[in-house]
């Protein structure tokens, strides 16, 4: 079992405490967090160890996770690399990517294992049906929250849009070539509602509109491709292929045929892959856990996600820019 602290206890690092410690995988040391009166109360309700500097965490851990807020990201990440333990640092990586660029470096240069907490690649709708995404070419994703206070330190294309941004890099083989975007500030200081346009060099096309001021949640994705469409709904974690081959000569009574202009007829199929339940946190946790044991790339590396905050900056440039 690997020997794992986390950095920052506020919600979503309470989260990771309560899985690492149920996690088989990992042996939970501790947490440290810079609030002396919350880190008492949670060692005082959970149980779990604090620690009275990031230092001494670091060092007594063999995986440290990092779930401050972005700005602190980068300097708890180097203490992390530069200790020699392995990173696991939630999205986005850093505030900039100069930042992500170096923490990406650092892990090489000391030998390190890093992965980002794209969680979104560990859903079971997406997991069920990627292996179905094959070269898409129009790619349109919805993902729309309610208004809540937390986050609203960053964009919402670093807080909400970057799930999705990750999403279409890590089907899309090719690089991106153009980024058109506008974003509207409503209740916080920097945009609530975004949409982008991300052109790839190969000609696939993504549209994606993302708002954390909505009236209800949603947070769906559309992979149009030559032989399929395939929808993704995160929320629902439900997922959809619909093909159309050509039709055979003798079709049932239940058949679904589309006839085009010079009468050829193409049968339409539907896929429902099967979706089974789990825990998107425990499962990314694990499949780190995995990758540093097997000295093998994680799931989502630290170079995966420096480039997802790099689409996402020349959104957010763009937007300056209007």
């Amino acid at each position: 079992m690997l020997k794992a602290g986390v950095l920052g206890a506020g919600h979503l690092g309470k989260i990771h405490l309560k899985l690492l410690k149920l996690s088989e995988k990992y042996d939970l040391v501790g947490f440290y967090d810079a609030d002396k009166n919350a880190s008492k109360k949670i060692e005082e309700e959970f149980g779990y160890k604090s620690f009275p500097t990031m230092e001494s965490l670091i060092e007594a851990a063999d995986m440290v996770v990092v779930v401050t807020p972005t700005i602190h990201h980068y300097d708890c990440a180097k203490k992390v690399i530069e200790a020699g333990k392995h990173l696991f640092i939630e999205k986005p990586i850093t505030k900039t990517v100069a930042e992500a660029e170096e923490i990406r470096d650092l892990a090489k240069q000391y030998k390190v294992r890093g992965q980002v907490g794209q969680v979104e690649r560990f859903n079971p709708a997406f997991m069920a049906i990627r292996d179905k995404i094959s070269n898409p070419m129009f790619i349109e994703t919805h993902r729309l929250a309610e208004f809540n206070p937390r986050g609203t330190d960053v964009s919402v294309v670093l807080d909400l849009m970057i799930h999705d941004i990750d999403i279409i890099l890590s089907v899309v083989k090719s690089p991106v070539k153009t980024v058109s975007s506008s974003g509207v500030s409503v209740l916080s200081e920097t945009p609530d509602i975004a949409n982008a346009r991300i052109e790839f060099e190969n000609g696939c096309v993504a549209n994606l509109t993302a708002s954390r001021i909505s009236l209800k949640n949603m947070r769906k994705a559309r992979f149009f491709q030559r032989d399929a469409y395939i929808s993704v709904d995160f929320l629902e974690k439900k997922c959809e292929a619909v093909r159309m081959k050509d039709a055979p000569k003798e079709l049932d009574d239940f058949a679904l045929v589309l006839t085009n202009a010079e009468g050829k007829q193409k049968q339409i199929y539907f896929e429902n892959p099967n979706v089974d339940s789990n825990n998107a946190i425990l499962d990314e946790l694990e499949s780190f856990a995995e990758a540093i044991k097997a000295d093998r790339t994680p799931e989502v590396s630290l170079r995966q996600g420096t480039e997802a905050l790099r689409v996402a900056m020349l959104i957010i440039e763009k937007f300056k820019s209007i």
